[in-house]
């Protein structure tokens, strides 16, 4: 049963990232339709074509190799300009050429207008971020959903168990031995179910306010419960005990690095940051609960900026991942994976059982993550990426208005094609990482689940 489900979860994942990369495509080849610019073909995935059919002048298909996706668009690299002379092309201009040249393999005779570079450079723009922004929309869909629908775990002031004894957060033991003195919440008689709504004359409306004043509290301390419908007051000797920091909001502090990494155990777990404080000997409960459309909002940024961060520290990982995959060392969580490894994770999720609410969430969670990175990847302002033609746009939009402004003639379409050997390193780049990452993902995954 646990390798069926798995296998679904795979199954399902690898058709969330599918359909994400078609919608991609489809924001490039809706707006260049929209614009008159020919485009012969719509493709998800490179390689050899698996499936594929015609409808007017566009072929759609599937290819054999899912790491992206492709709308051909005629026309998106503009003529060499005429220097004269009959001087040998250099190596970098001669594979500039051959790019320009299949750029223009299926313009015909009745299409010279309907050429990509052609148009404004704010067609342009739109053009190409409309794929990158259809990864946007589909992560606000998912994650709106989520947020606003399903709801997400959120703890309460109500208890849900009692711990029996004081063991330090240091401590491996995982069972009260009689070195383990009680803890207060046990002596005082709490009981799971209990909502605590004061302490210490302070009210606690929700978890967060319960949990810093348990915090801050030492000795004896009176302590509210609501049980049953009825207020009690119960007197607490809180004691002091090293756990996990938290900040103001109530979030786990991490340790750091010089650099500013998460350090992580030999588990591949984070390290968490202790400190001494009040201790109870209780765990709250939680519940799942919906947010407000500027909470999800809110949420859905901190989550985009997550993605940034980890697009800049990007780099920093590839040695990492290639000594995960060929030296043996251990993957941690914030590991990069590639379309192996995150489908592998889904059916890890899928496999343990969780309530149905739960696994789709998480799910939703993690299919909205890869829509935002791709947002953000595809925005890095290089080629063969959607954002090496959008700075080639913007820059001939910003050298047309000074052309204006200073009453010169319009300048001639920023050549792209020149950057033909640029994109053909960072392709090369992406394909040995790539490869990296699926030796990594297939024999020492990421593990969510231990």
């Amino acid at each position: 049963m646990v390798a069926l489900m798995t296998a679904i979860g795979i199954v399902l994942f690898v058709f969330g990232l599918l359909f994400s990369i078609a919608w991609h495509e489809l924001g490039h080849l809706s707006t260049a339709k929209m614009f008159g610019i020919k485009c012969t073909e719509y493709m998800v995935g490179f390689g050899k074509t698996l499936w594929s059919f015609r409808r007017g002048e566009t072929e759609y298909g599937v290819k054999a190799v899912p790491l992206g996706g492709y709308v051909r668009m005629v026309g998106m690299m503009p003529p060499a300009r005429r220097t004269g002379g009959d001087r040998p092309l250099s190596r970098w201009r001669a594979m500039a050429e051959d790019a320009r040249e299949a750029s223009f393999v299926d313009l015909g005779p009745e299409d010279q207008d309907r050429q990509f570079y052609q148009r404004a450079p704010w067609k342009r723009l739109i053009v190409m971020f409309a794929g990158p922004g259809m990864n946007l929309v589909l992560a606000a869909i998912l994650l709106g959903v989520l947020f606003m629908g399903l709801g997400i775990p959120q703890s309460t002031s109500t208890i849900g168990a009692v711990t029996e004894c004081v063991v330090p957060a240091t401590s491996t033991a995982t069972e009260c031995t009689g070195e383990h003195p009680p803890t207060p919440a046990a002596e005082a008689g709490l009981a799971a179910g209990d909502t605590i709504v004061e302490v210490d004359g302070v009210p606690t409306p929700d978890w967060n306010s319960a949990s810093q004043e348990i915090r801050h509290s030492l000795g004896t301390t009176e302590i509210v419960v609501e049980r049953d419908g009825e207020r009690l007051p119960l007197d607490v000797d809180i004691i002091e005990n090293e756990l996990p920091a938290r900040d103001a909001e109530g979030e786990i502090l991490y340790e750091t690095d010089a650099d500013g990494d998460w350090v992580h155990d030999d588990q591949g777990y984070r390290v968490y940051q202790t400190e001494t404080v009040g201790f109870l000997g209780i765990v709250f409960t939680q519940e799942r609960s919906t947010l407000t459309l500027g909470e999800s909002a809110a949420e859905m940024g901190g989550m985009l900026v997550s993605v940034g961060r980890a697009l800049i520290d990007l780099p920093g990982k590839v040695p990492e991942v290639f000594a995960a995959a060929f030296l043996g060392e251990e993957r941690t969580q914030d590991s990069p994976v590639g379309i192996v490894g995150i489908s592998r994770i889904g059916g890890e999720i899928m496999s343990q059982g969780l309530p149905v609410a739960d696994t789709a969430a998480i799910m939703m969670q993690m299919l909205a993550g890869v829509n935002l990175f791709l947002f953000a990847f595809n925005l890095v302002p290089i080629l063969p990426l959607d954002g090496g033609h959008m700075a080639g746009a913007l820059w001939e939009w910003l050298k047309r208005a000074w052309s204006k402004m200073t009453r010169r003639p319009a300048p001639a379409p920023v050549d792209v094609a020149m950057l033909t050997p640029v994109a053909y390193v960072v392709v090369a780049c992406f394909l040995v990482f790539s490869v990296v990452l699926l030796i990594a993902d297939l024999f020492n995954p990421v593990r969510l689940f231990g």
